[in-house]
């Protein structure tokens, strides 16, 4: 969807659904290579096609088409999933690969070995997946409620407890007018934990009375803000009966509450911004995306009134779910379903196109099993007749209300785990969803998994350093994840242009099929043979998403990140950074038995960010070695033992009696304890990234099997980008756990120790910084720089340019030598980095610059001689002048001698 509106860079690109130009119906097209390989792909699925299909699962989907507007000879049976095989809960496990957790407030439901039914409406999670056999599984898991903790104040014991969870909930049932959730009591207990003793007795760990259940909570020592040098300390467990009662339980204790014999002390809250489905992750070890297992006999599956469109459908208690950890066998994959799909629109001459007047003409969708080469399901919506395409299934519609609902009931026949598209986010699902509306197409915005639960649009805004402003809708579809491609590209990488054009040529070496966005309602108010061309076309638009997502491994990355950091799946394509080390810090946490404080950001103006010092500009004949620190700001941490855990608040340093070899200053005067006196918990965290990360690429090295090596590979790459966050987590002033004693000043101060001793002053054959008189070989500086690589600070060999051209920040422009142990047969003519050549929209200008700045690196040709062949080359070609006129412009006549 070359022309759909859309935030962030990029220049921007007329809509490709306007009115104009002319289409002649006598003139077919012939046959696009995209139409060819349609038809080849047909005829090899034409020997895999499945003969017979389940009478009950096909008989279930034709009823389920009659009343959407499919007929039943339009279902292919490869549409459906699997059957499922009979499965007994008493004598066998339920195991599937979760791929969403998120939780609803609902009635209590009997749970084999769960506690007896309460009154009103208690928090169930819900884990969304895929089994080995493709069948899509909803468990609901009950038990777990929400909690924090606070410190116990002063000469609080025992006796205080009931006191205390009575106050509460007075408080929280006068601050709750209205709520009509609530029917029993706001707090179900208030427990005392310390070293010695997990909980006081009598209240089960899901938070309702009977037995324990069997899972031992971690011990507690202290909060994990400072070093303090003393032993345990008490803290009070409040365990809530709703989630969202977690605020104002917070701000209550906050402002203080009244407790017999004590006053009324206000209590500092502790892991009270944690959300509810990471909380529950954490305390049960599941991790994003990973495999769980519902033991035989602790689980029960819903043969009726089931509240998803799910296969199969099971209800457990919280403590009896296993989780596998994301390794060996458990590392695989379920064979998900994802879905492509792209709309056209009839547009109005030069008017994008606007739901409440354009009408939806069609909806194309392929459909993927996750490990094959090629799409199961072709699949073209069409308003009007439409000629057959070979490869592709065409089913064409009268009304518009028919296209639509048709589309909807696909949607929920072939049940897809991911869907993606290019834009989908901000145009196509919203688009289609505000169509029906209009249209009073009652039954189509049920798109997600949960039964009776409408997809809405929500108006959404992220914002960061990296990727400042941007305003996107969010479209619900509970069960399955979107993965809009686009959205991909914006936040992973910076490219000259984010049309689905360019972005397909940068990175597949194609490009969509030939129809200009002037023409689309033309092509439509033609005959079938113009509505097949516009078919081919729209089927491209939804191909060449899907190849960027198997390309790019988008889907595994994004797997693998979840795995690695903790977190759902949906976090990390709709939420930040800071989420992902929250989810770290607190497992690591929980093992050490320390707590996480609540803490305000008020976003100060103390922070001082990277120093980037200014370049040497000029020409330089001599070779200059481009280093790179490993694991620079990882590595800072470790080595200096750097952490929440370990810092030492002014003074302390002399209170607790600590010599001057337990601990370090920092470059700002900040002072931390060594790893003899404790081990912080962000370098164990990072230690344990970086060991897991050397452990991924060694198996990588050995793997022979191409679906387990883009595994590996998603996995290394996601352990590497966890740990370089965890030291920006530290800085962030506007975070939950800012400290910027960790994140101020301590490469700068690197760089000064590093010149010093890496001088000729210090022995050396050379300065590190400026090689007067060296020879014009690469391999001096490269072999020098690999020599520095004896711990984890210093600089490792990059690249060695000779020569270059240095122009300020982030410009360096030279002919690229490998490093003597990466040196392929051939130098490369590459730039490490081609400055301001590599930012210029318009595509004339980079030709320009980049053939300029070749001639003068590479051949060393007179700067003023390229200049001028090069002005003489584009004036005299035709393509050049072309390239400079930008999308959008309007062309003017001028005179050429004026020039």
């Amino acid at each position: 969807m070359d022309g759909k509106r859309r935030p962030g860079p990029g220049p921007g690109v007329p809509p490709k659904r306007a009115r104009g130009g002319f289409w002649d119906d006598d003139d077919i097209p012939q046959p696009s290579q995209f139409e060819e390989d349609l038809a080849l792909m047909e005829e090899m699925e034409a020997e895999h096609r499945l003969q017979e299909q389940e009478e009950e699962e096909l008989q279930s989907a034709l009823e389920r088409a009659a009343d959407g507007q499919i007929p039943p000879s339009a279902i292919d049976p490869r549409w459906l999933r699997p059957t499922p095989a009979p499965l007994d809960p008493q004598t066998e496990p339920l195991i599937f690969q979760q791929l969403e957790i998120d939780h609803y407030v609902g009635p209590a439901q009997p749970v084999p070995g769960g506690p007896p039914l309460s009154q009103g409406s208690v928090p169930v999670l819900r884990a969304f997946g895929v089994t080995d056999e493709g069948v899509s599984v909803c468990c609901h898991i009950h038990g777990f409620a929400p909690y924090f903790y606070t410190p116990a104040p002063p000469g609080f014991g025992p006796e205080h407890l009931g006191d205390l969870q009575r106050e509460l909930n007075l408080a929280i049932s006068r601050d709750n007018r209205g709520g009509k959730e609530l029917t029993g009591p706001a707090v179900l207990a208030v427990e005392l934990c310390s070293r010695e003793s997990e909980c006081s007795p009598g209240i089960s760990r899901w938070g309702f009375p009977g037995e324990a259940a069997g899972r031992s909570q971690p011990l507690l020592s202290a909060g994990m803000f400072g070093y303090h040098g003393h032993g345990p300390s008490l803290f009070l467990r409040i365990t809530l009966a709703l989630p969202r009662l977690v605020a104002p339980a917070r701000r209550l204790l906050e402002q203080g509450i009244r407790v017999a014999g004590l006053g009324t002390p206000s209590f500092a809250p502790y892991e009270a911004n944690v959300d509810f489905e990471i909380r529950f992750m954490v305390d049960t070890d599941i991790v994003g995306c990973n495999w769980l297992e519902l033991p035989a006999g602790k689980y029960a599956l819903r043969m009726k009134e089931k509240a998803t469109q799910c296969q199969l459908e099971a209800d457990v208690l919280w403590s009896d779910v296993v989780s596998h950890p994301p390794e060996g066998p458990w590392q695989r994959i379920a064979p998900l379903r994802v879905l492509s799909f792209d709309i056209e629109c009839a547009g109005r001459k030069g008017i994008f196109p606007e739901p409440e007047r354009d009408p939806v003409i069609q909806i194309c969708s392929l459909g993927l099993r996750w490990g094959e080469q090629e799409p199961f399901l072709r699949l073209a919506l069409t308003l009007r007749p439409c000629a057959p395409i070979l490869g592709a299934k065409v089913q064409s519609y009268e009304k518009e209300e028919d296209l639509l609902q048709a589309w909807s009931t696909f949607i929920r026949i072939m049940d897809p785990d991911v869907i993606t598209g290019y834009n989908i986010q901000n145009f196509d699902l919203p688009y289609l969803i505000s169509r029906a509306q209009i249209l009073k197409v009652q039954t189509f915005p049920f798109l997600g998994r949960v039964a009776g639960l409408r997809s809405n649009i929500r108006d959404s805004s992220f914002q960061s350093k990296q990727t400042g402003r941007r305003d996107t809708k969010v479209v619900s579809m509970v069960g399955r994840v979107q993965m809009d491609m686009l959205q991909v590209l914006l936040r992973e990488y910076k490219l000259r242009s984010y049309t689905l054009n360019a972005v397909s040529f940068h990175f597949l070496g194609e490009q969509k099929e030939d129809v200009q966005h002037s023409i689309i309602t033309d092509l439509q108010n033609g005959n079938d043979q113009t509505r097949r061309r516009l078919a081919v076309y729209c089927l491209k638009d939804a191909y060449l998403p899907l190849r960027l997502l198997e390309r790019l491994m988008v889907l595994v990355n994004a797997v693998e990140m979840a795995r690695v950091t903790g977190v759902p799946l949906s976090y990390l394509l709709s939420r930040g950074q800071q989420v992902k080390v929250v989810s770290q810090l607190l497992r690591q946490a929980k093992q050490e038995g320390l707590l996480m404080p609540v803490v305000r950001s008020e976003g100060g103006e103390d922070y001082t960010g990277a120093t980037v010092i200014e370049p040497l500009k000029g020409y330089y004949d001599v070779p200059i070695a481009t280093l790179d620190f490993s694991s620079l700001y990882p590595s800072i941490m470790m080595a200096h033992n750097l952490c929440y855990t370990t810092l030492l608040r002014p003074g302390a340093a002399q209170k607790l009696g600590l010599t001057e070899d337990q601990f370090i200053k920092t470059p700002t005067g900040d002072e931390f304890v060594k790893t003899s006196v404790r081990k912080g918990l962000l370098p164990q965290i990072l230690e344990n990234l970086l060991s897991a990360r050397k452990r991924a690429k060694a198996e990588l090295s050995r793997e022979t099997d191409p679906l387990r090596r883009q595994v590996l590979d998603g996995r290394q790459l996601a352990l590497k980008v966890s740990a370089n966050s965890v030291y920006g987590f530290t800085g962030a002033q506007v975070g939950k756990l800012p400290c910027l004693e960790i994140s101020q000043r301590w490469g700068l101060a690197m760089l000064p120790r590093l010149e010093q001793r890496h001088c000729y002053q210090a022995g050396y054959s050379r300065d590190l910084v400026g090689l007067p008189g060296a020879r014009q070989d690469p391999d001096l500086s490269l072999q020098q720089s690999e020599s520095l690589h004896a711990c984890p600070q210093l600089p490792s060999a990059g690249t060695g340019c000779l020569p270059s051209l240095l122009g300020g920040k982030g410009r360096l422009c030279g002919h690229e030598a490998p490093a003597p142990k990466q040196r392929p047969s051939q130098e490369s003519t590459t730039w490490p980095s081609p400055g301001a050549a590599s930012h210029r929209p318009c595509a004339s200008v980079f030709s320009f610059l980049s053939q300029l700045l070749l001639s003068v690196i590479l051949f060393r040709f007179c700067l003023l001689t390229s200049f001028l062949i090069s002005v003489s080359q584009a004036y005299g070609s035709r393509d050049g002048i072309i390239k400079c006129i930008e999308p959008g412009t309007v062309a003017h006549t001028c005179n050429p001698n004026a020039l």
